[in-house]
């Protein structure tokens, strides 16, 4: 029982920092920001040509609204579900 309480709080306490964080807003997935060193670049090359064009466009798009001071309607914020199940599915790029 307190295992799933404390489990549960802690969900609720990572969905409220990755809204918090507010890279979310201008539709970029937590692993977009992240610092891109040698080994990040690669990872990334070994992504698969559509999850890294799909990133790329979250990356330019992020980049435009940012100029242009705006955010992205409520309806198009990455939500932290899909995120999650991203990234597991392809985390063997990242960590081979």
């Amino acid at each position: 029982m307190l295992i799933t309480a404390t489990s549960r709080l802690l969900v609720g306490f990572r969905k409220w920092y990755y809204n918090a964080c507010g890279f979310n807003k201008i539709g970029l997935m937590r692993d977009d920001t992240i610092n891109e060193d040698s080994d990040v670049k690669e990872a990334i090359r070994r992504l698969p040509e559509q999850v890294y064009n799909d990133r790329m466009f979250r990356v330019k798009r992020a980049l435009d609204l940012s100029m242009k001071q705006q955010i992205l309607p409520k309806d198009q914020w990455t939500k932290y579900e899909e995120v999650s199940l991203m990234y597991t599915n392809f985390s063997c790029f990242f960590f081979v």
